[in-house]
């Protein structure tokens, strides 16, 4: 039988609260994980991400709440007592063994007996695709490779949940690439829950079945990476998400389902309202734009001087200034000077407007 996880409903994080002395690294956090989820937790560095983590774990204790697997409360139990699968940043391989002894550490650290712990190494290093790398060392591997010995000896375990921080941070973008997709079917196969901590939105949008922000140790959105792309609940989180343009206006006049805001252009900037309540005109908002949505317009409202371009592809991508010192991010078909005078606009249904944010103009 082929390498599986151990069977459970639910994971589920009761209020998981987690204090360093007077700093308040999680607040209360709650959240349901369902078994074969793939969750990604991201967030800037600080957010509490991999504090979230290490408190599953259990590495790190509680302050405050609960964790439940199904209905058996399991953060008062030691780590090896959890069963749980974890895949560190940096590997944590231990470099005089070998690649069959590193996956089998944990098996024998639990007493499994040898042909077992034999039968679960080799179901391992199939899923991982490294059985013929069985006999070398972690130095001889490539950094894709040793990663994936990692993932072997975390699911050799047969765990309810495996854990991984930040896992891919180390490897060179093409291998990171090569490796989401491995990491992905390595998860379906399994049909174990995944918790997966990033900072890399790409990331959490190609792997995660649901992604959850974190932002001062506190969840700000749980979604699908389809609504955490299209529509941020919030200003912070949008700009997380890949709105770099968050530019601060009053807002106008409502129309129909969307709104206008001057942000001190040559004329209203028009977009869709996510979080503005019943703000009136003249309410101080924020206006948040994707680079890729911010293109030159011969009518567009901002008027900006390129201050910087850089060619990607398919497209150029560049930085202007606009008239209050604003600095924006655009996208153009063709190459702009710096110094070159340009209007830029992008579709009202791209633009997203958050309450806050003050007034221009």
């Amino acid at each position: 039988m082929a390498i599986a996880s151990t069977g459970f409903r639910e994971l589920r994080l009761d209020r998981m609260s987690r204090n360093f002395g007077s700093h308040n690294a999680l607040k209360e956090i709650s959240l349901t994980v369902q078994r074969g989820e793939f969750i990604a937790l991201l967030g800037p560095s600080g957010c509490g991400k991999s504090t979230a983590l290490n408190c599953l774990a259990g590495l790190l204790s509680l302050s405050g709440g609960a964790i439940w697997l199904d209905d058996r409360r399991i953060d008062t139990l030691k780590p090896e007592e959890r069963g749980f699968g974890m895949v560190f940043q940096n590997y944590a391989l231990f470099p005089h063994m070998d690649v069959r002894r590193n996956v089998g550490f944990g098996l024998q650290m639990h007493a499994v007996p040898r042909a077992e712990v034999q039968r679960r190494v080799d179901e391992a290093l199939d899923v991982v695709r490294l059985a013929s790398q069985a006999g070398k060392l972690p130095g001889q591997l490539s950094g894709g490779q040793q990663q994936r010995v990692a993932i072997a000896r975390a699911i050799a375990v047969e765990p309810p949940l495996v854990l991984m921080d930040e896992p891919l941070s180390n490897l060179d973008a093409k291998l990171r690439l090569e490796m989401r997709a491995e990491i992905r079917r390595i998860h379906r196969l399994l049909g174990s829950a995944t918790i997966y901590v990033t900072h890399d939105q790409d990331e959490a949008l190609s792997l995660a079945d649901r992604i959850v922000v974190l932002r001062d140790g506190a969840v700000r959105q749980v979604g699908t990476p389809q609504e955490l792309y299209r529509r941020p609940l919030h200003a912070d989180v949008a700009e997380f998400m890949g709105f770099r343009n968050a530019l601060a206006g009053r807002l106008v006049a409502r129309e129909g389902a969307g709104v206008a805001v001057d942000c001190g252009f040559a004329g209203p900037i028009h977009g869709q309202p996510v979080d503005i309540g019943d703000a009136a005109a003249g309410a101080g908002v924020t206006v948040a734009i994707r680079p890729a949505d911010l293109v030159p317009a011969p009518d567009g409202p901002i008027e900006a001087v390129v201050s910087g371009i850089e060619y990607r592809g398919e497209s150029y991508f560049g930085t202007a200034t606009g008239p209050g010192g604003q600095e924006l991010f655009f996208r153009a078909d063709q190459p702009l000077a710096p110094g070159e005078a340009v209007r830029l606009g992008a579709p009202a249904e791209r633009v997203l407007v958050y309450e806050g944010g003050g007034a221009n103009g």
